[in-house]
């Protein structure tokens, strides 16, 4: 009798009983679950399942119940540990090769984690372990078991499963490749023996590969090559996460399967390549993949770096610009001629804030012309034109040649050097907007760098109608972000050296379900917006003091990037330590 309700599987009735019982059910949803009814096709649905899809509201919290919260109760009445499954978390490899497919499925369990002693089995079943026995006999460790939602257990089977049947039908059948660190010798020796790119297992992994990496919100997805093995990382909101590692052959074929779909030349792995993919998000929304390779000691290194259409209908406000900054930077780019400058590092936003702009800006009445290296982005209002070196094609000769296009509007991708400072400053001086790009650390740097380019005082003056600097910090997730008081000494170092009141109330990062545990979720720009008035222009001579010139710019009313952050942070939107963490020392 007691081994009978050991092995007892949860069923519809007795679980409404016992949320109700716990009160986390109303009797007027409990008694709509007892008529609840499966369609054709859910025979075999988890209860756990059937009750989230009613959408029931949970009586202690008022909110929705969904699988997840039903599974934390479940666990928490049972005394077991509940899990959320993050792939990112999990090593894919490891948990699979702990028991078959068959075996997980029959008993409709799924390994999550392993160690030397011991395997994690996530189970949507509380009273059902017989499995166990068998388990710890045939892997020789100790079996956990933890509680996790049925639907997640379904589906991650399914993908650590064919991913690993793929790798691992696709390195057993291309074994030998040799490890020589040496690249010349590695490429000879792994011509006749690597995976064929187009191999049926070499595609399932790359379109798993994307299709995750799309699922995860990633902006980057980096396959680098090592000794034995190729890491997968993806960054997700700024940061890099370890994802899978794949046998050295495999991740090989991969990054030749990907040169392949973008029109790469697939035997040539000696040089850096450029290329560009367009494909599709499992929702059916394109998306842009721009392809960067580099030879390394081990092979080639591949970035894929993925761009959202949908950037480019996002408003001012949703990128971060307070009222305040989008009336500078309108103040700026409403003229019909003169240069405005983005400044930032790599990875700063200053490309989406320029096609934002450009969106804004390309009206059927101007002709708005661009030279970007590479176009990051297509876009149908306005017309593209892409470096090329092996035509010396620079942003010079393509400014050229686009003034003789009847422009009104112009982007330079970025200026690098004099002959594209010169040739942006002539198409300023001669009637057209220019917008483009600089690498310094903050708005004022911009104006002591183009005259290191070599560019005189009076064309800046005469030209220049203004800098912007921009960082991104990662904002939090609204569904778990916490108050706590404000710290008086990590808020005056943020907003040294100004004297800004700290609020009464921050935010700080928890982590939920929803973040994946990080506390943040997506990403916004903080700006130092630094429009050019006759007191700047002044100080702008052949020895301009930067210090100096920032001191003006700040008395005229311009925020550091700092200051900005801390705007944002009384805002409750991110954190102290995210806007010190992507933001440079505020300094008069």
């Amino acid at each position: 009798m007691i081994q009978a309700q050991a092995e007892r599987h949860l069923a519809l009735t007795t679980l409404l009983e016992d949320l109700r019982r716990d009160g986390v059910l109303a009797d007027a949803d409990y008694q709509q679950g007892l008529s609840i009814r499966r369609n054709k096709g859910e025979e075999n649905l988890h209860p756990l399942t059937v009750l989230a899809r009613q959408n029931f509201t949970d009586a202690r919290s008022g909110k929705t119940l969904s699988e997840e919260t039903l599974v934390a109760w479940l666990a928490q009445r049972n005394k077991l540990e509940h899990v959320t499954i993050d792939p990112l978390e999990i090593d894919v490899s490891a948990v699979t090769a702990q028991m078959s497919y068959a075996f997980s499925e029959r008993h409709n369990i799924l390994a999550v984690k392993v160690s030397k002693d011991e395997v994690t089995v996530a189970s949507a079943e509380p009273f059902v372990s017989g499995w166990m026995p068998d388990l710890e006999h045939t892997t020789r460790r100790m079996v956990k078991r933890v509680l996790a939602a049925p639907a997640d257990i379904d589906r991650f089977r399914v993908e650590f499963y064919q991913l690993a049947n793929s790798v691992n039908r696709a390195g057993q059948a291309h074994t030998g490749i040799s490890s020589v660190q040496n690249l010349e010798s590695m490429l000879e020796l792994g011509k006749a023996k690597a995976p064929d790119a187009n191999d049926e297992h070499i595609v399932n992994i790359v379109d798993w590969l994307l299709q995750y990496a799309f699922d995860q919100r990633a902006s980057d997805i980096h396959i680098e090559p090592r000794r034995e093995v190729g890491h997968v990382r993806f960054r997700i909101d700024g940061v890099l996460h370890n994802v899978y590692e794949l046998p050295a052959q495999v991740s090989q074929a991969v990054v030749a399967r990907i040169k392949s779909l973008g029109r790469m030349n697939i035997a040539e792995k000696r040089r850096p390549q450029d290329s560009r993919l367009k494909t599709k998000t499992p929702g059916g929304e394109e998306v842009e993949l721009r392809l960067s390779t580099l030879p390394t000691a081990f092979g080639e290194k591949l970035v894929m770096r993925v761009f959202d259409p949908s950037v480019l209908v996002r408003s001012f406000a949703d990128l971060g610009f307070s009222k305040e900054d989008k009336r500078r930077w309108d103040q700026m780019t409403t003229n019909n001629h003169g240069i405005v400058f983005v400044t930032g590092p790599t990875g700063s936003g200053k490309t989406t804030t320029l096609y934002t702009t450009l969106k804004t800006l390309a009206t059927p009445e101007v002709n708005v012309s661009t030279i970007e290296d590479p176009i990051e982005m297509v876009e149908g209002s306005f017309n593209q034109m892409q470096v090329n070196p092996a035509i010396d094609l620079a942003f010079a000769d393509g400014v050229r040649a686009l003034l003789r296009q009847d422009p009104d509007i112009i982007m330079v991708g970025e200026v690098r050097d004099l002959e594209t400072a010169e040739i942006a400053v002539q198409a300023a001086l001669t009637g057209h907007l220019v917008l483009s790009t600089l690498h310094t650390n903050d708005a004022p740097s911009a104006f002591t760098r183009l005259q290191e380019l070599g560019l005189p005082a009076y064309l800046i003056k005469s030209s220049v109608l203004g800098v912007m600097a921009q960082r991104l910090v990662r904002t939090l997730c609204p569904h778990c972000k916490e108050p706590q008081a404000a710290d008086e000494k990590d808020w005056k170092q943020l907003t040294s050296p100004w004297l800004v009141k700290a609020p009464e109330k921050i935010y700080q990062a928890k982590g939920c379900l929803e973040c994946r545990g990080t506390g943040y979720l997506g990403r916004m720009g903080i700006y130092e917006v630094m429009p050019m008035s006759n007191t700047l222009e002044n100080l702008i001579t052949d020895t301009t003091d930067h210090s100096k010139l920032r001191q003006a710019a700040m008395k005229e009313g311009m925020h550091s990037l700092r200051l900005s952050g801390a705007h944002k942070v009384a805002a409750g939107l991110t954190t102290v330590s995210e806007v010190m963490r992507v933001a440079p020392l505020s300094k008069f």
